[in-house]
């Protein structure tokens, strides 16, 4: 047992907190991080540091820390912010990292590994070449828009299909909770919200709840101005958020214009 010393109090008074160091740990254990590296907070909320001997093996290389855990005793460093959890790295007996890392290595400097590899990368390829056509036909069903407007129908598939559906990019599109046509619904509303409303320049308060009205509210918006082009009826184009969103999207991509980056 280790008993570290850290500020608590406005006197400046030192107070002893208990940091128990296990010689044997669970096998897979999942704990949280501190202000300090060596020290993280288990799902008990008791406070441990790592055994000696033991190392962190950086997030980023997927393969090796599956082999690291299933090698013997490790803990994951996962921290939460909101809904989300990112790795920090994964602690385990430096011997075994460094065992897996030099048995990885050689399996990955074979030809049968490359091969493999590549066929690999080309079957995800593939997959989603036709993940991007089948969330854009998603789409298209979604927004149902008259023939008047079927040139819009396609122009705005598009663009959220390319937004939304890259690997890693994090969005509606990728999970696998909810069915695809309802992914592709909130990925359109996402995209309105964005490009149609004034939400990015809006200062909502802090308040618990108020950014998820504000959302709903919009969505609302986002909803009737998508029923607008779901009859044949004219409108003025420039009157139109939607039209004008467009038509700027269609400007950026026009050849010969600046490049335009956004996140």
């Amino acid at each position: 047992m280790v008993v570290a010393h850290i500020p608590l109090t406005r006197a400046g008074k030192l107070e002893p907190v208990v940091v128990e160091h296990r010689a044997q740990p669970m096998s897979h254990l999942i704990v949280a991080p501190t202000g300090d590296p060596h020290i993280f907070v288990a799902p008990d909320g008791r406070r441990l540091s790592p055994p000696t001997g033991w190392a962190c093996l950086p997030p980023g290389d997927a393969g090796l820390t599956r082999r690291v855990k299933a090698a013997g005793p490790s803990w994951a460093v996962i921290e939460k912010k909101g809904r989300k959890a990112f790795s920090k790295g994964l602690w385990a007996p430096a011997e075994t990292i460094a065992g897996q890392r030099a048995a990885l290595d050689a399996e990955r400097a074979t030809e049968t590994y490359a091969k493999r590899r590549a066929a690999d990368t080309s079957r995800r390829a593939r997959a989603q070449a036709d993940y991007v056509v089948t969330f854009e036909e998603e789409v298209r069903a979604f927004l149902r828009f008259a023939p008047a407007w079927h040139g819009h129908a396609a122009q705005l598939a598009r663009l959220v299909a390319e937004h939304a559906t890259p690997v890693g990019s994090g969005t509606v599109a990728r999970t696998q909770r909810i069915p695809v046509g309802e992914r592709a619904e909130a990925a359109v509303i996402a995209w309105m919200r964005h490009q149609t409303t004034a939400y990015d320049a809006m200062k909502i308060e802090r308040v618990a709840g108020r950014r998820r009205e504000v959302r709903r509210e919009l969505a609302q918006i986002s909803r009737s101005l998508l029923d607008l082009h779901r009859r044949d009826a004219g409108h003025a184009p420039h009157g139109c958020p939607l039209c004008r969103a467009l038509t700027t999207s269609a400007a950026r991509c026009a050849p010969g214009s600046p490049p335009r980056f956004e996140e």
